[in-house]
């Protein structure tokens, strides 16, 4: 299976293995296994990943909008209509593309059996 099996699962919201069952519970909440071929879906967790590089992109597409706004001469209703704009544009991107960020990563974490790091103290007695 390549790795373009999971990400086009990712897209639909569907499991990565399976590319059937459903990821999601409720928005962001991820089941706790798969519906369809049982795959535990507690193996792996994203973390705060998809939020880091969706802000992280919504932030370079709409941060110059933020600062061109105030020195643009443009009248203040214009300025504020703008700001409005721009701020449920930052709003719309994230609720939609953080679905799509956390599957994504979640199936990749899956594919490749990535687990969270465990420390061990291996200092010599």
């Amino acid at each position: 299976m390549s790795v373009s099996v999971p990400l086009k699962a990712a897209l639909r919201g569907r499991c990565g293995v399976c590319s059937q069952g459903k990821l999601f519970d409720r928005f962001l909440k991820l089941k706790s296994r798969c519906d369809h071929c049982g795959q535990d879906f507690t193996v792996a967790d994203t973390a705060d990943g998809p939020a880091f590089f969706v802000g992280f992109f919504i932030m370079i597409i709409l941060a110059p909008f933020y600062f061109i706004l105030p020195v643009a001469q443009i009248p203040i209703l214009a300025k504020v209509f703008g700001y409005g704009a721009v701020l449920a544009a930052t709003i719309g991107l994230a609720y939609w593309l953080l679905p799509l960020a956390k599957a994504a990563l979640f199936n990749l974490q899956i594919y490749h059996r990535a687990e969270q790091a465990r420390f061990e103290d291996h200092a010599p007695n």
